[in-house]
C-alpha cells in the first residue's frame, strides 16, 4: 500500500506540474471520425484519421515513442515522433500516464514489423487519469472488486465488456423479433399500490403526497392483462422487477424480464414462440446450435424435449407426489417442514431438488399442479393440473408461461384460496378482477429471464457477470 501511495503522490505532483504549464487536463469536446475497429478492417495506409481512446501501454525510445490506444471497439498502436510533434508536444506525450484519454489525429501506416499504426500529427489530452490502473487484472482472484468497481473491470477486461455489448445486441434482437410478429412494446408501473402477478416478497416504499405505501413491482403481469382487456392483442414489456429475497449466482433482487401476452393464443403457442425466439438468438448471436455453459455443453437444436411435472418428479425421486400426503413425503426425502410447510412450497422444493439438476438441454416441463399457479387455466382433461410450462436450460429456469385464466369468478375464487394459504397480508387486486369482468380474451402469457438468457448465451455462470451493477453486501 505504501508503494501505491507513493506512486499516487507522484501522479498528483505531475498533475500540479501540468496545470502550472497551462495544460488543459479535461477538454470539452473531441469528435472522432472513425472507430478503431473500422480503421483496422479494412486498413488503408496513408489515410488521415481522427480517433479517441484510452492509452493502455507506452514505450519511449529516445525521440520517438509507441503506445496502445483503445476505444470501445478495438486497440491500435500509435506512434509519436519528436520531429513531427515538436519539443513541447513530445514532452507532454512523455508526461502522459497509462489510462489517460486522448484525441489523436494522424495518418495510418504499417511498421517494419507489420504493426498497423497511427502516426500522430496532433493530439490532445481529453481526460487526465488520477488513480492508477492495475498492472494486471486478476480476474476471478479479484472478483469482488470487479463487481464493486465495474468501471475498472470494463477498462481492463475486454471479455467483460464484450458480455455487455452482446447483452445489448440480444435485447435489440428480441425487440426486432417481437415487433416483426405484431407485438407492441408498452410500459407499466414500477411502483404499484398492490404487489401482484407473482408470489414474492416485495420492496416497500412510501409516497409522501399520496400518504400511502407503494411496492416495487414483482411482476408486470396484472397490468399487461388489463391491456388485453382494453383491446391490445399482442403486448410485451422488457421490464425491471424487484423481489426482496435471496442473492446468489442465479438471483439478484433487481432483475430484467421479458413479459408478453398474446390474445387468442394458449400455452402451446407460447411454447412455440419461446422456442423460436431463443433458437433465433442462438443462431444470430452465437452462430452455433451447441454452446458451452460452465461444465456443460448445451444443444439448442429443435424440437426441444417436453416432460410432465409429476412424471419427472416421480422418475427422479422414486415417489408419486400426486398420491399420499405431501408432508409425509417431504419428511421421507428430508425436506424440512419448518421451512416448507405449505403444499405448494413442498412441491416446488422437491422439484428443485430432484428434477432441476438433470435439466441441461432445453426442456419444457408441462402440466403443473393447479395449486402452484393461481393465474393459469386448468386443463380440461384434468382440473388438478394447469396449462403451464417452464423452460429449463443449463439447470436454470429460463421461462414461465401458461394459458391465462380469464374467468373472473374462478380467478377470484383461486386468489382467495391463495390468500388463505399465504395469510391476511395478501391483498386482492380488485381493479384487476373488475377488469376481467369486462371480458379478457383467451390468451397465452410468457415471461423470460433476460439476465439468465444472457448467462446462457455468453457462458457466464454467475448472474453478477451479466448485470452491470449487481447488488452486493455493504463493504465493511
Amino acid at each position: 500500500m505504501e508503494a501505491i501511495s507513493e506512486v499516487l503522490k507522484e501522479r498528483l505532483d505531475k498533475i500540479k506540474e501540468l496545470k502550472s504549464k497551462g495544460v488543459a487536463l479535461y477538454r470539452d469536446q473531441f469528435e472522432p471520425t472513425d472507430s478503431i475497429q473500422n480503421l483496422l478492417e479494412p486498413f488503408q495506409g496513408d489515410k488521415r484519421v481522427k480517433v479517441c481512446g484510452r492509452m493502455m501501454t507506452r514505450r519511449v525510445h529516445g525521440k520517438s515513442a509507441f503506445a496502445d490506444l483503445k476505444d470501445d471497439t478495438a486497440k491500435i498502436q500509435i506512434y509519436a515522433k519528436y520531429d513531427v510533434l515538436g519539443e513541447k508536444d513530445f514532452q507532454l506525450f512523455e508526461l502522459l500516464d497509462l489510462g489517460d484519454i486522448l484525441g489523436i489525429e494522424g495518418t495510418l501506416f504499417v511498421t517494419h514489423k507489420g504493426e498497423k499504426t497511427i502516426k500522430i500529427e496532433h493530439f490532445v489530452l481529453l481526460s487526465k487519469i488520477v488513480q492508477i490502473l492495475p498492472e494486471k487484472w486478476h480476474g476471478l482472484k479479484d472478483i469482488e472488486a470487479r463487481y464493486r468497481q465495474r468501471y475498472l473491470d470494463l477498462i481492463m477486461n475486454d471479455e467483460a465488456r464484450g458480455v455487455f455489448q452482446r447483452r445489448s445486441k440480444m435485447i435489440q434482437s428480441i425487440r426486432t423479433f417481437l415487433d416483426e410478429r405484431g407485438f407492441i412494446e408498452v410500459e407499466t408501473p414500477m411502483m404499484q399500490p398492490i404487489p401482484g402477478g407473482a408470489r414474492a416478497r416485495p420492496f416497500v416504499t412510501f409516497h409522501e403526497t399520496l400518504h400511502a405505501n407503494l411496492y416495487l413491482r414483482v411482476a408486470p403481469e396484472l397490468y399487461l392483462k388489463r391491456l388485453l382487456v382494453g383491446g391490445f392483442p399482442k403486448v410485451y414489456e422488457i421490464n425491471r422487477n424487484f423481489r426482496n429475497e435471496g442473492i446468489s449466482t442465479k438471483h439478484n433482487p433487481e432483475f430484467t424480464m421479458l413479459e408478453l401476452y398474446q390474445a387468442y393464443a394458449d400455452y402451446h403457442v407460447m411454447m412455440n414462440l419461446v422456442e423460436e425466439l431463443v433458437a433465433t438468438l442462438v443462431q444470430k448471436l452465437c452462430k452455433n446450435e451447441t454452446l458451452p455453459f460452465g461444465e456443460y455443453t448445451i444443444n439448442f437444436k429443435r424440437p426441444w424435449k417436453r416432460v410432465a411435472f409429476y412424471d419427472a418428479l416421480k422418475e427422479k425421486s422414486g415417489h408419486d407426489w400426486r398420491k399420499g400426503d405431501l408432508k409425509e413425503l417431504a419428511e421421507k426425502v428430508g425436506i424440512p417442514l419448518d421451512q416448507y410447510s405449505e403444499d405448494v412450497d413442498i412441491l416446488n422444493e422437491a422439484f428443485g431438488r430432484f428434477v432441476e439438476p438433470s435439466l441441461v438441454d432445453p426442456t419444457f416441463v408441462i402440466d403443473y399442479p393447479a395449486l402452484t399457479t393461481p393465474l393459469a387455466k386448468r386443463k380440461e382433461s384434468d382440473p388438478n393440473l394447469v396449462d403451464r410450462f417452464e423452460l429449463f436450460v443449463g439447470r436454470l429456469e429460463l421461462a414461465n408461461a401458461f394459458s391465462e385464466l380469464n374467468d373472473p369468478f374462478e380467478q377470484r375464487d383461486r386468489l382467495m384460496k391463495q390468500k388463505e394459504v399465504i395469510g391476511t397480508k395478501k391483498v386482492l387486486d380488485e381493479d384487476f378482477l373488475n377488469a376481467l369482468e369486462y371480458g379478457m380474451p383467451p390468451a397465452g402469457g410468457l415471461g423470460i429471464g433476460i439476465d439468465r438468457l444472457v448467462m446462457l448465451l455468453t457462458n457466464s455462470t454467475s448472474i453478477r457477470d451479466v448485470i452491470l451493477f449487481p447488488q452486493l453486501k455493504p463493504e465493511k
